[in-house]
């Protein structure tokens, strides 16, 4: 079926998501290593991503491991130096969708208070069509009510989505509900499929 939607993610598509390499720059890989291997600071962020208080996840969690707790604090006050950079191609993918007429998604792992801040330095996140935030909805990827929200919302046939995403249980979710789809591993490739799809020429997708 023809294409009526692209749908993005944004964490590792659209902004480099690398807490590991903030914090190896900031206390060390060791130190690093050693916290990741004691606490489950993706579990923490998870429950972040499905709509829990981002600063109260945190501290409790700081709480629960004092010997990393100061550590585990950077992860709100340092939140924006894991989110980055901007990944530039991309989002000229997603304008030059835009420009074309092609309606633009986002499907995304992430908090309320998070997005609020990204939303501040990044302000393409406000020129989608549409928003479909975790945070929001209570639910998170590769969970199938995720999509099923999503198509409830668009009210587009999932045959008609076109979707990408870095990882690959959340793109096979989503192939699952017959949706079309792409594992993001570059710009480069997802550029390559947009223009497959006859979504973009050449140029638009430069």
């Amino acid at each position: 079926m023809r294409v009526q939607a692209v749908i993005f993610d944004i964490g590792n598509v659209l902004i480099e998501w690398q807490p590991e390499r903030f914090y190896d720059a900031t206390i060390g890989e060791g130190r690093r290593r050693a916290m990741f291997a004691d606490v489950d600071l993706h579990a923490m962020n998870d429950r972040v991503d499905s709509g829990g208080d981002f600063a109260d996840e945190i501290a409790r969690t700081a709480r629960e491991f004092p010997a990393h707790a100061a550590a585990i604090m950077m992860w709100h006050s340092h939140w924006l130096d894991m989110a980055r950079p901007e990944i530039p191609h991309s989002v000229r993918l997603l304008r030059a969708l835009r420009a074309r007429g092609v309606p633009v998604f986002a499907l995304s792992n992430f908090g309320l208070e998070p997005f609020r801040m990204a939303r501040g330095v990044y302000p393409f996140l406000d020129e989608f069509d549409r928003l479909f935030l975790s945070g929001a909805m209570g639910v998170t990827k590769p969970a199938p009510r995720i999509y099923q929200m999503l198509e409830d919302g668009c009210g587009l046939p999932p045959s008609s989505l076109l979707f990408t995403d870095d990882r690959a249980e959340n793109i096979e979710a989503a192939a699952k509900r017959g949706w079309q789809t792409h594992l993001f591993d570059g710009p480069e490739g997802w550029a390559n499929c947009l223009i497959a799809e006859g979504l973009l020429t050449e140029k638009e997708a430069a």
